[in-house]
């Protein structure tokens, strides 16, 4: 029981990903969390931003282009896999019960950001944890058309990971001392995680009630 305990604490850690895992792990989880949807709990916006700062470093011993590359291709190809899952076995959400790794919610959220944004929630998605995980399949699930799919796909890896990653990469060359200060980072995103989480739980409880 604790080694699982330990490997998930691990995989949420993501100084330590980063500093053991290398690129491949951060890769891998990159992938999971922008389309598995038993993968919503791992961490996303950080874990890039903070693999630039690392890079930017040299902690990180991997140049730059490879880097965002590798996080983009994993960002997209994760996405298109949870649109495709969507697509051909999303139905079997409609009676899923609620369990340790699915939450109907999430669902619901994410449902809500296409009633508002359209095709566009697969761009504003890339910003908001858990919604990230579960647009492209609701993508699929309601049979968007694959050629827009694809389009605001890839915009949204692009922008998500060319922001984030990129940034981080700079801050990291131009202030090597905020390695130092990773905990605040750490803690930074994950307070704008929960505040997104709860709003967006308000909100989907708000629709449903006007409903």
């Amino acid at each position: 029981m604790n080694s699982i305990v330990d490997f998930f604490q691990y995989l949420l850690n993501s100084e330590e990903l980063i500093r053991t895992g290398g690129l491949l792990v951060i890769t891998f989880i990159i992938f999971a969390e922008n389309g598995l949807f038993f993968a919503f709990f791992l961490p996303g916006d950080y874990l890039v931003f903070l693999a630039g700062v690392f890079c930017g470093t040299g902690i990180l011993n991997v140049p730059i282009l490879v880097l965002i590359l590798c996080m983009f291709a994993a960002a997209v190809l994760g996405s298109l896999v949870g649109y495709i899952f969507g697509k051909y076995f999303g139905d079997i959400f409609a009676n899923k019960p609620d369990s340790l790794f699915f939450k109907k919610k999430h669902l619901q959220t994410t449902r809500k950001y296409f009633d508002k944004y359209g095709s566009r929630t697969l761009i504003v998605s890339r910003f908001l944890p858990i919604v990230r995980t579960f647009a492209p399949i609701l993508a699929g699930l309601v049979k968007m058309p694959f050629p827009s799919f694809l389009l605001n796909n890839v915009v949204g890896g692009a922008i998500w990971i060319g922001l984030l990653t990129g940034g981080g990469y700079l801050f990291g060359e131009k202030f090597p001392w905020i390695v130092d200060y990773v905990h605040y980072i750490i803690l930074f995103f994950l307070a704008v995680t929960t505040f997104t989480v709860i709003k967006g739980y308000f909100n989907a409880r708000k629709g449903m009630v006007e409903d």
